[in-house]
């Protein structure tokens, strides 16, 4: 299945949970409006694999992951030891592209990921474009000197941006410092359905 390349509006307001710009204000107000003329009347009640499956479109929507990115990574966590929920939040934030998106270098994790693909990424001071790259305790992450003085990105280092508290960032370059933790952050999906609906 290839990766969703419509207007990304539609697709936000499908999923419910906004995967663009923070300040986009218009776009919040029609989080709860499904796309269409004039959205749907009425919600249908869903059934469990209803529920189940729309958490599930929730979760690859808001990292950007296709079908078979996201089963593998669930189904790999379900074979480890330890919280199932906790294990999912970590590997889904220490993908590389997400974690230049929590860092503030880029406004959506769309964004991330284009300026990982096209190499303007440094891990440990080299080039690394693959946007699933799960980062380690103590990479250091930063941008490319030539990509630095990038309009858009001089423009986001003016803008004050709180990292979240597993990460550290100075000026152009941040790090990991421990793993990501669900307590971390407000997950807009229910990570409990999710396993259920990959352990059916």
């Amino acid at each position: 299945m290839a990766r969703y390349t419509g207007p990304k509006h539609r697709l936000v307001r499908k999923e419910g949970i906004n995967l663009l710009d923070k300040q986009s204000q218009t776009l919040l107000r029609r989080l709860n409006v499904p796309p269409g003329v004039h959205g749907k009347k009425r919600k249908r009640r869903l059934s469990e694999f209803g529920l189940q499956l729309r958490e599930k479109q929730k979760a690859k929507t808001t990292y950007g992951l296709l079908e078979k990115q996201f089963k593998k990574l669930v189904q790999t966590v379900q074979g480890k030891k330890g919280d199932t929920k906790e294990l999912i939040i970590s590997m889904l934030e220490r993908r590389l592209d997400n974690i230049v998106y929590r860092l503030g270098f880029a406004k959506t994790r769309y964004m991330s990921r284009q300026m990982v693909s096209h190499g303007h990424i440094l891990v440990n001071g080299k080039k690394l474009s693959i946007p699933s790259y799960e980062v380690k305790i103590d990479d250091v992450i930063s941008l490319s000197p030539k990509f630095q003085a990038n309009p858009q990105v001089l423009e986001l280092a003016k803008e004050e941006y709180e990292t979240l508290s597993f990460l550290q960032r100075k000026a152009f370059s941040g790090k990991l410092i421990r793993t990501p933790k669900l307590d971390d952050m407000q997950v807009p999906f229910d990570l409990q359905l999710i396993i259920e609906y990959y352990s059916r």
